[in-house]
Order: structure tokens, then sequence, then C-alpha cells
């Protein structure tokens, strides 16, 4: 992976996780998205997820010299991952869709979107790795 694909890597991630959230959330007043996993996507959550969003822009020309940045990111992908197992184990997803589809959208996607970032961070962390040997 070039370095360009990599540092578009960090933007992807950062939009994803910025609009994503303003998106679905209507800009933080999508209570039924709010209240769907309030431990982790009330306020506070949103607010935490679109902030990681802009730690990852931050990093995306200086990424090379942030390794265990780095690896925080692939710590913190897989704590949402496995909140998100969590919800999409213990709650129903129509419910969601039914109060609103928004909201259903980013409670189905969340997780795997994660997850594919989580894999991203995880090869950019290797890779810085493996420059240093």
């Amino acid at each position: 992976m070039t370095d360009n694909l990599i540092k578009k890597g960090f933007w992807l991630a950062g939009l994803s996780n910025i609009f994503g959230v303003l998106i679905c959330s209507k800009a933080l007043t999508n209570d039924v998205m709010l209240d769907a996993q309030p431990a982790v996507m009330g306020y506070f959550g949103l607010i935490s997820i679109i902030l990681w969003g802009l730690a990852y822009i931050s990093v995306s020309k200086t990424y090379d010299q942030v390794k265990w940045l780095v690896g925080v990111f692939v710590v913190e992908k897989l704590a949402y991952v496995a909140a998100w197992l969590s919800f999409i184990t213990s709650q129903s997803l129509d419910s969601v869709y039914q109060q609103d589809f928004l909201a259903g959208v980013f409670y189905t996607i969340y997780g795997a979107n994660d997850f594919i970032f989580m894999l991203f961070f995880t090869f950019v962390f290797l890779k810085g790795s493996q420059a240093k040997s």
C-alpha cells in the first residue's frame, strides 16, 4: 500500500466517523439513535466518535511517526466492534428501523465499518513496526 493511499485511508476513516455520526444522528438530534445504545452512542459518545475522526485526519501526514497512536486506533476500533456485536446480539434492528431509518442504517453498518478500519489501522501499525526493524 502506497504512502498516498494510506494518507487517504486516514482521511476516509476520519470523514466516515464525522459524517456518519452527523448524518445518521441528524446533527446529534436523533433520539432513536441516541437511545438505542446510550452508553456508547449518547451525546458524549457521538461527540467522542467525531473527535476520533479528527484524530485520524490529524495524523494522515505523520502516521509513520506516531506508530503507537495508530496502535491505539486499532484498540479503539476493536472496542467499537465489540460494542456493536453486543448491540446486534441483544437488540432488535427491526425495532430501530421502525422508529428511524437513519438510526437503523447506522446500527447496521457501524460495526462493519469499524472492523474494516481496524484492519486498516492494524496494517499501518504493522507496516510501521516492520519499517523500524
